[in-house]
């Protein structure tokens, strides 16, 4: 039975940064392709008037590309209704219901600090406004197991499971769609995508920018928060889960939890730390910071499937270069038939999916070179797929919680696995390793690996990685 559509989006944190630099375009978005034409509530504490609400909606649509449909914009301004009131008070529920009208089927969207989510949530239920509605909840969700325990029980205990949304921006992305529709959609990896076949298997997501500002929010986070126990682990989830019996909201959550529960608690030996150089001199962080801002790890899964085969995971600010990348290195052929074909400094069969800043899929092998002699070189064969005018994330992952739709969501159970993997090493760790501006970390993350030829950096045109590379 198809789910009820919500019937209005209520945006909590309407007047914050996340709204001004991702929500607002994603309205626009969804006003424009008429995926959206039901009230939009937005709450906040700032006293502003509806006029300066729209002001900020028109920086952030001109800072995201501008408007190219006046119309839409039209439309938006219609739909958009602000509430101001402090969380705490029972009375800003009060407006909230007021504002909402005849909707019954509301989507709460709490894009607010998680010191808020508790407040909120009790507030919405105290207010009978959880009632046939659903719950969208930003990241992290969290900060420690013991955090999301206390989270998920709060949260249980206004709404049921299948109307909480924890929302991850980066599963909305079309390139990291795509991990799962290539694993499934193509008959040819699966006999090869297990521990007989595979070598190692690394994940990268590297930034050549800073914290931007972000000082207290690192302080308390950390990049093993903030982006490793989410975003990556995510993308290790996809890579390692098992054919799930559908693409419901069920099947798939129910597979990726099984790898995040498969994963081996990570200790001190498999975790560097990294922290670059002039970190401890940007605005709101301690002089003598110990936080991460490049963390590297190697993982173990411990499954059929899996078993013995590591997972590398690396992510950190101020890198050479800005792109995320997926590298699943083969073992080599049993017999070295060919002279060339020993082992190498070169990786010599592997599948690559470049998630950004271009959408590529590669795989590499030997080809022979004309002549006489059994010589060959290594080339990557490519497929760069351009996804031109694609929904934002954000658009997308707004769309499907409206419809009901938690495929590219996180369920409860997978955020406590996740947490537990991590759990042991947020407080008893090494101390960060100070790496120096533009290049790929400390050179102690190179110390992690005990299987593959390690790290695989890109070079300076990211697609395709190698010079003799081939386009499909």
């Amino acid at each position: 039975m198809a789910a009820t559509r919500s019937d209005a989006l209520v945006v909590f944190g309407v007047t914050g940064d996340l709204a001004h630099k991702m929500i607002f375009p994603a309205l626009y978005a969804l006003v424009k392709t008429g995926a959206l034409n039901v009230p939009i509530v937005g709450v906040a504490a700032p006293a502003w008037t509806q006029a300066q609400l729209a002001q900020r909606v028109e920086d952030s649509l001109a800072r995201s590309g501008g408007v190219d449909d006046p119309a839409a914009l039209r439309r938006l301004w219609d739909l958009l209704v602000y509430v101001s009131g402090d969380y705490k008070d029972a009375g800003t529920f009060d407006a909230i219901k007021k504002a909402l009208g005849s909707a019954f089927h509301p989507a709460h969207y709490l894009a607010i600090p998680p010191a808020l989510f508790e407040t909120v949530i009790k507030g919405l239920g105290d207010a009978g406004l959880a009632e046939g509605a659903r719950v969208i909840v930003e990241k992290p969700f969290g900060r420690d197991l013991a955090s999301a325990l206390a989270l998920n029980r709060v949260a249980r205990s206004v709404f049921p499971e299948d109307a909480i949304f924890r929302i991850d921006h980066f599963l909305g992305k079309e390139a990291i769609m795509n991990i799962l529709y290539f694993r499934f959609a193509n008959s040819f990896l699966e006999p090869i995508w297990n521990r007989n076949y595979i070598a190692s298997i690394q994940v990268t997501l590297a930034e050549d920018f800073g914290i931007k500002g972000r000082g207290g929010f690192y302080e308390t986070a950390g990049y093993l928060r903030d982006v490793v126990q989410n975003h990556l682990f995510q993308i290790v989830a996809l890579l390692a889960m098992e054919p799930p019996a559908g693409r419901d909201y069920g099947a798939v959550q129910s597979e990726k939890a099984k790898v995040f529960q498969g994963m081996r608690p990570l200790t001190a030996k498999d975790v560097v730390r990294g922290q670059y150089v002039g970190y401890q001199n940007e605005p709101d962080v301690a002089k003598d910071s110990d936080v991460e801002t490049f963390c590297a790890l190697r993982l173990f899964i411990d499954s059929w499937r899996w078993e013995g085969v590591p997972f590398y995971l690396r992510s950190g600010k101020f890198l050479a270069q800005t792109f995320t990348d997926v590298l699943v290195e083969l073992k080599p052929p049993p017999q070295p038939l060919f002279a060339d074909s020993a082992p190498a400094p070169e990786r010599a069969n592997y599948f690559r999916f470049q998630l950004s800043p271009k959408s590529v899929i590669g795989l590499a092998a030997r080809v022979k070179r004309v002549g006489k002699e059994f010589v060959g070189e290594q080339r990557e064969l490519s497929l760069i797929d351009e996804h031109v005018g694609e929904p934002t994330a954000y658009a997308r992952l707004l769309d499907d919680a409206m419809a009901g739709d938690g495929a590219l969501f996180t369920r409860e159970d997978a955020v406590e696995a996740a947490w537990t993997v991590v759990d042991p090493i947020l407080e008893t760790h090494t101390k960060a390793v100070l790496y120096d501006r533009g290049g790929w970390g400390p050179k102690e993350a190179d110390a992690l690996f005990t299987v593959g030829r390690g790290w695989d950096n890109p070079s300076s045109d990211l697609a395709p990685t190698h010079a003799a590379s081939k386009h499909l």
